[in-house]
């Protein structure tokens, strides 16, 4: 493809190649020629294949677990690129690792978010494409551009169109930060939401668990970005169950399901779980419970759009 005698080229690392592969079809562009593999002391080899010089270029890698190796085969193929004089490269992040590490929550803690976000700049990113930051002021931390993707509207829409949305469904917000998250599911859905309220007693004293709201004799949807052990998410249904609730569903756009996660959805009183393909799920987690819907129309859409300088507001609603 070639807009105003610019190429676009899209490579993909290692982290998530399925999703770049989708992304590539929806966007009706070949994924470009390259080689992300290991030296014999575990160092990365970066091999681009095909010129880039003077093209808009779009590097699919998302920093998944493992997160270090990732984030490294982002860096080092911005950097390629940008050597071999590429004309924009936009690094097309679906899952932003360390973005829990925001802020200081104690003396002598890093921000770690704002020195990955440091590292995408340095290393040459013109502008990072993501979706649904576990903060939306992540995107202050870069220094250059950030499309900041929404996946609510792809999780709402799946629920619609799988039959799990009724007159007596009510989202939840698993706590009192994922509010305007489950605020903005539940105005496509035109429903009412209810919030969970934890808290501590004492200290070393378990939280107990409270509802804002009415989910007695309801449906739930808990809506969230990420799930990473499923604790609190199996502990929340537990909690939506004891208050009356009928049926449990959960959706969320990032399934790290690192740890137990696995076991406890198993053993949880969810009934589904909707997530993303922002990070793969190997075979060992693909289980019933689990069903995955594509963000690879959205960013084609995006990418596209991108490339032909068009306005790219619209699928941030």
């Amino acid at each position: 493809m070639q807009v105003m005698g610019r190429d676009i080229k899209i490579f993909s690392g290692n982290a998530n190649k399925k999703l770049a592969e989708k992304i590539c079809e929806e966007a009706g562009v070949t994924l470009g020629d390259s080689e992300v593999t290991r030296f014999s002391d575990g160092e990365i080899s970066v091999n681009i294949n095909e010129t880039v010089r003077g093209a808009d270029v779009f590097v699919i890698q998302p920093t998944n677990p493992p997160v270090n190796e990732n984030l490294m085969e982002l860096l080092i193929m911005i950097d390629a690129l940008k050597r071999a004089s590429a004309g924009r490269i936009n690094a097309v992040i679906p899952y932003y690792g360390y973005a829990r590490q925001d802020r200081k929550v104690k003396a002598r803690d890093p921000i770690t978010s704002k020195l990955i976000a440091d590292l995408v700049s340095v290393a040459g990113a013109d502008r990072v494409v993501t979706i649904d930051l576990h903060a939306t002021q992540l995107q202050g931390y870069f220094d250059i551009p950030v499309d900041h993707l929404l996946g609510v509207p792809i999780l709402a829409r799946d629920c619609i169109d799988k039959g799990r949305i009724n007159n007596d469904t009510v989202i939840v917000s698993p706590d009192i930060g994922g509010v305007r998250r489950a605020r903005n599911f539940a105005s496509i859905v035109d429903l009412p939401i209810a919030i969970i309220e934890k808290r501590r007693p004492k200290a070393n004293v378990s939280e107990v668990m409270n509802i804002i709201g009415d989910v007695n004799n309801k449906d739930v949807i808990i809506v969230d970005d990420i799930i990473d052990t499923a604790g609190s998410m199996a502990k929340a249904a537990k909690v939506l169950k004891d208050f009356g609730a009928k049926k449990v569903y959960a959706a969320c756009t990032h399934p790290v399901l690192s740890g137990p996660a696995i076991e406890r959805l198993k053993d949880s009183m969810i009934e589904k779980l909707i997530v993303t393909d922002s990070i793969p799920l190997p075979e060992e987690k693909q289980i019933d419970k689990i069903e995955v819907v594509s963000i690879a129309p959205l960013f084609a859409d995006a990418i596209n759009r991108i490339y032909a300088n068009k306005s790219v507001s619209k699928l941030f609603k």
